[in-house]
């Protein structure tokens, strides 16, 4: 299984809780000598009791195609949870998995599933003309428009407002001056760096 998502909200963690063994690609004590082990021999780092959780499978894209041939060879399902946040370059990967991989498309909390909401009133069914709910939330109007802005990210949740936001605003500026920086080569230098 593939669980697919932004930074941060919560693959990891919740991979972790239904694995039984795990390979972490960033822990910088060993990310060079698993890097080294995946250009040389990748199905020594599937090694260890299933499901094992690989983390951040494309800093060795090798490991996807290792993890599918390895599931045809064994016959059984369920044995790896991957999880990532990037994509590998165009071409990585040899197989698109299909047959071996399913994908899990995870997003960040729902304001029910933060206990901010009772779950009287959706979307789905707002949009449907369906909503048999009295529409009141729990929340006063500030409260709702913190949590609106502060967003579903796992960490977040029952954090101090302040600190909350500035992190919402440090993740946001991250993702456009270097994630997306990382896929389209063009940098952005903040403004106030520019010389006049």
């Amino acid at each position: 299984m593939l669980i697919e998502g932004p930074k941060w909200c919560g693959k990891t963690r919740t991979a972790t809780e239904r694995a039984v063994s795990k390979l972490l690609m960033q822990d910088p004590d060993y990310t060079e000598s698993y890097l080294k082990a995946a250009d040389t021999k990748p199905s020594l780092l599937l090694k260890g009791a299933t499901p094992r959780l690989i983390d951040e499978w494309q800093m060795a894209p090798v490991l996807w195609d290792a993890v599918r041939f390895a599931v045809d060879q064994r016959g059984e399902s369920g044995q790896f949870i991957l999880t990532g946040s990037a994509v590998p370059k165009d071409h990585a990967v040899q197989h698109t998995g299909t047959g071996r991989i399913s994908r899990l498309l995870m997003r960040t909390m729902t304001l029910f599933e933060s206990l901010e909401s009772c779950g009287d009133v959706s979307l789905k069914a707002l949009f449907d003309n369906d909503c048999d709910g009295d529409g009141l939330s729990v929340l006063t109007i500030e409260k709702l428009a913190v949590a609106l802005t502060r967003g579903g990210w796992p960490a977040l949740i029952g954090e101090k407002e302040s600190v909350a936001l500035r992190r919402v605003n440090d993740y946001v500026d991250a993702v456009i001056n270097m994630d997306i920086s990382r896929v389209d080569g063009v940098y952005i230098v903040p403004i106030g760096c520019l010389k006049p």
